[in-house]
């Protein structure tokens, strides 16, 4: 397996850690996936800096409004990085937040996200995050 190869599965094995934090709640596991700098901004254009906040807000967000929900996520399996330098990627994930309560999922929770990756010490981390909601392109796909 060559270092292209094995930073891929490292990748993914990054967004499955995220994912599963997320599944089972867990907002210091789900920030542990991010560098201690990093940048997330929500599909709400929220600005979360640093992996303290992203743990926080999350945390608060599994506690509350998104307590019991699931993410589907294709970025671990469908990683498809665009290296920038051996230690720099870019991943374009598309997921969706399944809410517990069926009733209370309006079904319109698609989005898709860019995340770029750094290798830094040999670990694989998000240190920027930028979710949005997918939609139509005027006038047809490109």
């Amino acid at each position: 397996m060559d270092n292209h190869q094995k930073d891929i599965q490292a990748m993914q094995e990054l967004f499955t850690a995220l994912s599963d934090a997320w599944n089972r709640g867990d907002g210091a596991a789900f920030g542990e996936c991010f560098t201690e700098d990093a940048d997330y901004v929500t599909f709400m254009g929220q600005h979360l800096k640093g992996r303290k906040q992203i743990a926080e807000v999350h945390q608060w967000l599994f506690n509350g409004p998104l307590q019991g929900s699931t993410l589907e996520s294709s970025a671990a399996a469908e990683l498809r990085p665009r290296f920038v330098t051996p230690d720099v990627a870019i991943v374009h994930g598309i997921g969706e937040a399944k809410l517990a309560d069926p009733a209370q999922d309006s079904m319109d929770r698609g989005s898709i996200n860019t995340n770029v990756v750094v290798k830094r010490n040999g670990v694989w981390k998000i240190t920027a995050f930028h979710n949005c909601r997918i939609q139509e392109i005027p006038g047809g796909r490109a």
